[in-house]
């Protein structure tokens, strides 16, 4: 969605829908502003769903939406929301890179829900632009998309491009499109009717606080723990994490052991090794690069880890 529209009413938006796309992404998008049309006693938006060729598409939930038109259907639209979930820019055909470049060079402002902008950036339509995604697909667009900007927040909202992490952040993208449209009561109340607590802003984090996901508020090692997610593609010697910490390594063994139940060198390990999962899954480096992504020196050393605890081969993880 633009980050400003002036044009009459209602503001149509455009979902593009992508094979195996993100559904909670779409309707956290789509429900705030039929609410907003419903409580506003007037359409206030309206939507269009495309398909490539303008037939139904099935979402990664195994459920199928009907598109209302096929892509050379649409000629111009304010906004455009790239949806889609895994492997999005596998479904860029050429017909598609083309419509989208046609689309923006007409105006349209372009953006993506979820992992969306993989899909643009792959079109080359993110140069210069910041963008975010769900926290578990960043990693993997930035090694792929080395110089394009990103950033952890729930929303982006640009003059050209816009961008989303998905699920609910999406709700809040579109609470935050709603209140600058129409004043912020109307966004209070669209969130109300979703019983969505308060209306978050782009700046509120995506995943819950590093002490909350390790179940414990003991500091040095919610500060050792957040080292080491840090430091993933070069790990820092346990040593340098207690020190970095304000403790000796002594006392860091003592805490992963008492707090998390396995040692900092286990569980830094874990941490590379759920990063290089992703990247075999996300992107198409080859092994080697993941590897050497995750800290390992040498394609051995990272196979031989990986199959330690996952019980497959980093190919075979990629093949499944």
């Amino acid at each position: 969605m633009r980050l400003d529209y002036s044009g009459p009413t209602p503001e149509p938006v455009g979902f593009l829908l992508l094979p195996r796309f993100s559904m909670m992404a779409f309707f956290s998008a789509v429900e705030p502003l039929r609410i907003a049309n419903r409580i506003s006693g007037r359409p206030l938006f309206e939507w269009t769903l495309i398909s490539e060729d303008g037939g139904p598409v099935t979402a990664s939930n195994g459920m199928t939406l009907l598109a209302d038109r096929a892509i050379h259907q649409v000629t111009h639209l304010p906004s455009l929301a790239v949806c889609s979930g895994f492997d999005p820019d596998r479904y860029l055909s050429r017909a598609l890179m083309r419509w989208l470049h046609r689309l923006d060079g007409a105006g349209c402002v372009l953006g993506g829900l979820d992992t969306g902008c993989f899909l643009l950036a792959a079109a080359g339509l993110l140069d210069g632009e910041r963008v975010t995604l769900h926290w578990e697909s960043l990693p993997a667009f930035q090694e792929r998309f080395p110089a394009i900007a990103t950033s952890d927040e729930l929303f982006e909202l640009g003059r050209r491009r816009f961008s989303c992490a998905g699920g609910a952040a999406a709700m809040d993208m579109a609470l935050d499109v709603i209140a600058r449209r129409y004043g912020h009561p109307l966004a209070i109340d669209v969130s109300e009717q979703l019983v969505h607590e308060r209306i978050r802003t782009r700046r509120d984090q995506q995943r819950m606080t590093l002490a909350r996901r390790l179940g414990t508020h003991r500091r040095r090692l919610v500060d050792a723990v957040d080292l080491m997610e840090q430091h993933l593609e070069t790990p820092l010697p346990l040593a340098e994490v207690a020190r970095r910490s304000g403790i000796s390594p002594r006392h860091l063994q003592r805490l992963f052991d008492q707090e998390l139940g396995q040692s900092p060198r286990d569980w830094y390990l874990g941490l590379r090794l759920e990063r290089a999962r992703h990247l075999l899954e996300e992107t198409d480096l080859d092994i080697l690069a993941v590897g050497l992504a995750c800290g390992f020196t040498s394609g051995s050393s990272f196979a031989r880890a990986f199959r330690g605890r996952y019980g497959l081969s980093p190919r075979q993880a990629r093949r499944s």
